[in-house]
C-alpha cells in the first residue's frame, strides 16, 4: 500500500480535497490520445500497479473522455518534457529497468511526478470549471455565441482543448442519462469551430478576383478593385427576352427615380424603407457580365471576414453550374451540404433549427434542372433523399428549412423559372453608372494619366461607353486600351465593337503564345476555328455553359483546354466529392458572339480549302451557302431580323464589321494564311437601308443602325443630325427612315430625354404624325419622361404598343399626351388601361 501511494505521485496527500470537490471521474487525460495503448500508458507508469487516480481502477468509467492537452503554462510544459534532471523515463518498462539498476532514483522520480500531477490536477479542474461555465452559457443563449469573441485569437491546440472538454462533458452527461442536453451541447458546442473553419475556407475562395479569366494569371484582391454596383429594387419577376446588349443600351437612357432605392449587396436581405414583411427569398436579375457573381462574392467575403451580416450563422454558396453535375442522382439536403461544405459534417440541421442559414444559388440561367415547382413532390425532412431538382424547389418554397434565407441570381430571360409567390423581393443589378465607370478605370489602371486618356477615349465613342455599363466589358476595354497606349508600337485605337474585340483576340493570342510557346499559323488558325465552331453551335442552342463532350465535338482537346483560357475558360476545377466533371464557358456572351461571327467569316473565306464542316446547324449552312460575300451579309441580316428577341443582333454587327479592310488587316497580321479579300460593302449598306425602309421591329431597326456604324456608313445619321441643327422654321418633314435614324441618334446621345414631341418632326399628315411614325419612335417613347403624341392618328394597334411600353420595367415614361387621337375607340382605351394597371407602370399623368 505504501508503494502504491508513493508511485501514485503523492495523490494521497490531495485525497481530502478530492473527496470534497472533485467529480467522480474527471479523467484529465489527453484529448488526442485515443488508442487503448496510450490510455494504458497514462494509467500505469510502472509495473508496480501505481495509479494517479485516488479511486480504484475498476470504478473508473469505461471510456474516460479525453480532455485538454493545451495547458499553456511554460512551467507545466517544461516539467512534462523533463521530469527530472536525471535520466528517468515515463515509459513503464524503461522505469522498471531504471529502478532495478538505480533504486534510489525511483523515489526522486515519484516525488517529481507527484508535484507535476498536483499542478496538473489543479489546472484541469480550473480549466474544466471554466469550460463548463462557458458550455452552460452556450445552451442558455437564444443563439449560439459568435466565435469571434473569446475564441478569436485561439490557436489550434486551444481549440482542440475546448473540443476535448466538450467531449468529456457530453460523455459524462450520457452516463447521467441526460441525452437531450448531451445532444444539444454536442451540436451547439461545435458551432464556433465549424463556423470559423467555414469562414476561413470561404475567405480563401472568394478574396481574389480573376477578372474575365478565372484561375489564370495573377489574382487581384477583390477589396482592392471592387467598385460598388448599382442595384435597385425590381417590381416583379418580369421576363425580358431582348438581347442583353439592347437592354444595356436602354438602361443607359433610363433615369433614376425617387422610387428606386439603391441597395448595397451586403443589404440584400434587409427590408427596404416602408416594407414591413421579412425578406426570406431574393431574386436578383441582371444581364451577363453585369456583376451578379461579383456581388455574391462581395456578400460572402464581407460575411466571412466578419464585416457584415453576422446575424447569419452559415452561408452556403451553391452555383447552379455545379448543381447541374449532380442533377441525375438522389441525395438528402444534408448530404449536399456536408459534401460541398465538409466543415459542417458534425451538424444535422432540421426544420426546427435556430440557426440562421443563407443559401446562395448563383446563375439560374445556367441551370439544367427542370425546377418543376408545380409537380415536384413536397418534402419537409432534410434527411429525406430526393433529386436535386426536388430539393431545390422545396427549399425555395420553404418546405425545407423554412427559416433559411435564399438568394438566387439570374439573367432576365430565365428569371420567370421561379414563381412570383416564392419570391419576397426582386432586385436588379444595373452595372456601373457613369461615375462608377470612371472609378473602376482609375482603380484598374494605376497610372493616373493613362487612366484619364482611356476614360476620355471611351467617352468619345458612345457605343463603347454605353457598353462600359457591363463590368466585364470595362475589364476588356482596360486590357485592350492599356496595351495599345503603352505597349503597341502603332495601331488605331478602336472606336467600334468589332475593332475592340479583334484587338482583344490578338492580345489574348499573344498571351497564349507567351504562356504555352509560339504556335505555327496553321495551329493557331485551327485553335480559333475550333473555338468559333463551339461558340456558334452553343449560341444557336442558347447555351452559355457547355461540357467536355461539346468541346470534343468541335475538335478541342479537353486536356489542353487551358490553352484557350483567354476566351473560353474552365470555370471550376475537377474535384472529388459529389461530382466529377468540368464545365466551360466563354468569358462573356459578347465574346462568344464575336468568335461565332469570326468562325463564319473565316469559314466563308476558306470555303474552297475543304475545311471540315460536320455538325453544322441549319442556320450556319444557310449562311455558308451564299455565293458572294454580300449574299452572306444579306442572309445574316434576314436571320437577325427574323429573330424577334434579337439574339443574333450582336453576331450580325461583328460579322459585318469583320468585312472592313481595317479589321481584315488586323486579322491578317494574326492569321496571314487567310489572305487579303478587300470587299466593297456598298451592296450590303444598300440592303440594310432597304430593310430600314421596310419598317421592321423598331428594336431590330436600331440594331441595323449599329450595323451601318460597323460598316462605317453614317449617312442617314448625319442627315438627321443636320436636321436637328436647323432652325425650327426651316425644318422639313422627316421620312420614316429618317425617323428611325432620329430614334437611334436620340438613344445614343449622352443627354437625358426629358421631353419628346412628335410635332417637332413633321406637320399634320406627315410620316412623323402617323401611326407608323409613332411605332418607329417607341424606343424613344420608353426612354423619355414626357411624351406628346398629339394628332398622330393612333389606332388600337398603336395602343397595344403603348400599353406594352407603359408596363415595361425599363420605361422612364411619366407623362403621356394623346390628345387629338380620335381613332382610339373603347378597345384602345382598354388596352391603355391594362398597361396602367401593371405594377411596373410609372406613369403619373395621362391626357
Amino acid at each position: 500500500m505504501s508503494q502504491h501511494r508513493d508511485s501514485a505521485g503523492g495523490h494521497g496527500d490531495s485525497k481530502p480535497t478530492s473527496q470534497k470537490g472533485r467529480p467522480d471521474s474527471p479523467a484529465p487525460s489527453c484529448v488526442s490520445m485515443k488508442s487503448d495503448q496510450s490510455k494504458a500508458d497514462i494509467i500505469n507508469f510502472s509495473e508496480a500497479h501505481s495509479h494517479p487516480d485516488p479511486s480504484p481502477v475498476d470504478e473508473r468509467p469505461d471510456s474516460p473522455a479525453p480532455s485538454c492537452v493545451s495547458m499553456k503554462s511554460d512551467q507545466s510544459k517544461e516539467q512534462i518534457i523533463n521530469f527530472r534532471e536525471g535520466h528517468s523515463h515515463p515509459d513503464p518498462s524503461f522505469q522498471q529497468e531504471e529502478q532495478t539498476i538505480h533504486p534510489s532514483s525511483s523515489n526522486t522520480y515519484q516525488n517529481e511526478l507527484s508535484t507535476v500531477f498536483k499542478e496538473l490536477e489543479h489546472k484541469v479542474i480550473t480549466f474544466m470549471t471554466n469550460e463548463l461555465k462557458r458550455l452552460k452559457k452556450l445552451l442558455t443563449h437564444d443563439y449560439p455565441e459568435s466565435p469571434c469573441s473569446e475564441e478569436e485569437e485561439d490557436e489550434e491546440d486551444q481549440r482542440d482543448a475546448r473540443d476535448g472538454a466538450l467531449k468529456i462533458a457530453v460523455h459524462i452527461l450520457r452516463n447521467m442519462n441526460q441525452e437531450i442536453i448531451a445532444q444539444q451541447l454536442e451540436k451547439y458546442g461545435l458551432f464556433p469551430r465549424c463556423q470559423q473553419e467555414l469562414k476561413y475556407r470561404l475567405t480563401k475562395k472568394f478574396q481574389n478576383v480573376f477578372e474575365g479569366v478565372p484561375k489564370l494569371g495573377n489574382p487581384t484582391f477583390l477589396e482592392k478593385i471592387y467598385t460598388e454596383l448599382y442595384i435597385t429594387e425590381g417590381e416583379s419577376v418580369e421576363v425580358n427576352t431582348e438581347h442583353e446588349v439592347r437592354q444595356i443600351e436602354m438602361a443607359s437612357k433610363r433615369q433614376i427615380t425617387k422610387r428606386e432605392t439603391p441597395i448595397k449587396c451586403t443589404d440584400i436581405f434587409k427590408s427596404l424603407p416602408g416594407q414591413d414583411k421579412p425578406i426570406r427569398t431574393v431574386l436578383t436579375k441582371g444581364v451577363a457580365g453585369i456583376g451578379k457573381t461579383v456581388s455574391v462574392q462581395k456578400f460572402i467575403l464581407d460575411w466571412a471576414k466578419e464585416n457584415a451580416n453576422q446575424n447569419i450563422h452559415f452561408i452556403f454558396p451553391l452555383p447552379f453550374r455545379e448543381l447541374n453535375l449532380i442533377k441525375d442522382k438522389k441525395y438528402t439536403l444534408m448530404d449536399i451540404i456536408h459534401h460541398f461544405f465538409p466543415e459542417t459534417k458534425d451538424f444535422a440541421f432540421s426544420n426546427q433549427d435556430r440557426y440562421n442559414i443563407a443559401f446562395i444559388f448563383d446563375g439560374l440561367d445556367e441551370s439544367r434542372l427542370p425546377l418543376d415547382f408545380r409537380h415536384n413532390e413536397c418534402i419537409y425532412n432534410v434527411s429525406e433523399p430526393a433529386s436535386v431538382d426536388v430539393l431545390l424547389t422545396n427549399l425555395i418554397k420553404g418546405n425545407l428549412l423554412p427559416s433559411a434565407l435564399v438568394w438566387i441570381t439570374s439573367r432576365p430571360a430565365a428569371a420567370n423559372q421561379i414563381p412570383p409567390e416564392c419570391v419576397d423581393q426582386v432586385t436588379e443589378v444595373r452595372g456601373f453608372n457613369d461615375p462608377q465607370k470612371e472609378e473602376y478605370f482609375r482603380k484598374k489602371i494605376t497610372k493616373e494619366e493613362l487612366a484619364s486618356r482611356i476614360i476620355t477615349h471611351l467617352k468619345s465613342s458612345r457605343c463603347l461607353y454605353i457598353m462600359c455599363h457591363i463590368p466585364v466589358f470595362c475589364w476588356m476595354a482596360a486590357t485592350v486600351l492599356e496595351y495599345i497606349l503603352t505597349e503597341a508600337e502603332s495601331g488605331e485605337i478602336p472606336t467600334s465593337l468589332t475593332q475592340m474585340y479583334t484587338h482583344f483576340l490578338i492580345i489574348q493570342t499573344k498571351h497564349m503564345s507567351q504562356k504555352y510557346g509560339n504556335r505555327d499559323a496553321d495551329a493557331l488558325l485551327k485553335t480559333i476555328l475550333s473555338l468559333g465552331k463551339l461558340a456558334f453551335q452553343q449560341l444557336e442552342k442558347g447555351n452559355l455553359i457547355f461540357y467536355e463532350e461539346d468541346l470534343r465535338e468541335c475538335g478541342i482537346d479537353v486536356t489542353e483546354a487551358s490553352v484557350y483560357s483567354g476566351m473560353c475558360t474552365q470555370i471550376f476545377r475537377e474535384e472529388a466529392g459529389l461530382y466529377q466533371g468540368k464545365v466551360f464557358c466563354f468569358v462573356h456572351l459578347s465574346i462568344q458572339e464575336f468568335l461565332a461571327a469570326l468562325y463564319v467569316f473565316l469559314h466563308f473565306s476558306k470555303r474552297e480549302s475543304n475545311m471540315p464542316d460536320q455538325h453544322q446547324t441549319s442556320q450556319l449552312n444557310s449562311l455558308l451557302s451564299a455565293n458572294k460575300r454580300h449574299g452572306l451579309h444579306q442572309t445574316a441580316v434576314d436571320l437577325a431580323l427574323r429573330n424577334e428577341n434579337g439574339h443574333l443582333d450582336l453576331f450580325l454587327r461583328f460579322l459585318l464589321g469583320l468585312s472592313l479592310e481595317s479589321n481584315q488587316k488586323l486579322l491578317q497580321d494574326l492569321l496571314p494564311q487567310t489572305g487579303s479579300s478587300p470587299l466593297n460593302t456598298e451592296e450590303t449598306v444598300k440592303y440594310i437601308k432597304h430593310k430600314i425602309r421596310e419598317a421592321p421591329n423598331p428594336e431590330r431597326c436600331i440594331n441595323l443602325f449599329h450595323c451601318l456604324n460597323e460598316l462605317n456608313d453614317h449617312s442617314l445619321v448625319e442627315e438627321v443630325k443636320a436636321y436637328l441643327r436647323e432652325g425650327k422654321e426651316t425644318k422639313t418633314d422627316l421620312s420614316l427612315s429618317q425617323l428611325s435614324a432620329l430614334a437611334f441618334v436620340l438613344l445614343m446621345s449622352d443627354q437625358e430625354l426629358e421631353e419628346f414631341d412628335m410635332e417637332d418632326y413633321g406637320g399634320k399628315g406627315s410620316p412623323a404624325r402617323s401611326e407608323a411614325g409613332v411605332l418607329r419612335m417607341l424606343p424613344v417613347v420608353k426612354a423619355s419622361r414626357r411624351v406628346k403624341l398629339s394628332g398622330c392618328n393612333l389606332t388600337v394597334k398603336s395602343c397595344a404598343a403603348l400599353s406594352s411600353a407603359l408596363s415595361s420595367n425599363s420605361s422612364s415614361l411619366r407623362q403621356l399626351h394623346l390628345s387629338g387621337n380620335n381613332l382610339l375607340g373603347d378597345s384602345g382605351v382598354e388596352l391603355l388601361s391594362t398597361g396602367l394597371d401593371y405594377p411596373n407602370c410609372r406613369l403619373e399623368k395621362l391626357r
